[in-house]
Parts: structure tokens; sequence; C-alpha cells
């Protein structure tokens, strides 16, 4: 991303290290969570990456040693040589509800959570 462009985030990105599964057509590919938001997930390139921005994936993201997992529907926004960001189009109640949690737990800040749980909403 280039660092002269001014950041138009809404939502917090909180630094996270984890593993995930990224499922493309009938590929599936592991690679590490760097960060993630409310509304989108940056995780590491797997080598041997083909699919363009805009493609379909659904991410699995594994929690307390593969204990649990948030899993989301999501479309490739951005390649860098060595990161690939998405976008969350869809969580089931489940795993909304680890993300939240997540959130809410780096965040420390429950007026903040509010405030970006209001703009997901609108």
């Amino acid at each position: 991303m280039d660092q002269n462009t001014p950041e138009k985030r809404r939502f917090q990105r909180i630094q996270f290290d984890a593993p995930c599964e990224i499922h493309w057509q009938d590929d599936m590919q592991t690679a590490e969570v760097l960060d993630i938001s409310l509304k989108g997930v940056l995780v590491s390139r797997p080598a041997g990456w083909a699919a363009s921005e805009g493609e379909p994936c659904e991410l699995t993201i594994h929690l307390n040693d593969h204990e649990s997992a948030i899993v989301m529907a999501v479309t490739l926004r951005h390649l860098e040589p060595d990161r690939l960001g998405f976008k969350i189009e869809y969580i089931d109640l489940e795993s909304a509800s680890h993300l939240k949690r997540l959130v809410e737990l780096n965040l420390g800040d429950a007026e903040l959570l509010e405030r970006e749980l209001s703009h997901l909403i609108e």
C-alpha cells in the first residue's frame, strides 16, 4: 500500500498471528494471518498463489491450536508480492462471535468496539 495515500479505514486493524487456510476453486493453501478487522483480513501470500483480484475465496482462521476457527467467505481485494488482502463478504454467527471477541480483547475500548460495530451495520 502506498504510504502517501491517506488512510480511509473505518475499522481498526489488529495484528494477529494465526495459521489459516485459503480455499479457492479446488485449491487449498496455508498462510499466516498478519492482521484482521471486522471487515477484512491480511495474510501472508502462499507460494504459487494463482487467484486474481476480485476472486471469491473461503478463509478459515484457526484459533486455540485448532480447537475453534473463524470461517468466512471473502473476496481478494489486493495482491502484493508477500501479502494478500481480503474483504469479508459473509461470516456465520459463531465465527462472527469469535471475531468480535478477538477485536474486543485487542481494542481494549468498549466504546470503540461499539462504534466499529455500528459502522459494520451501516
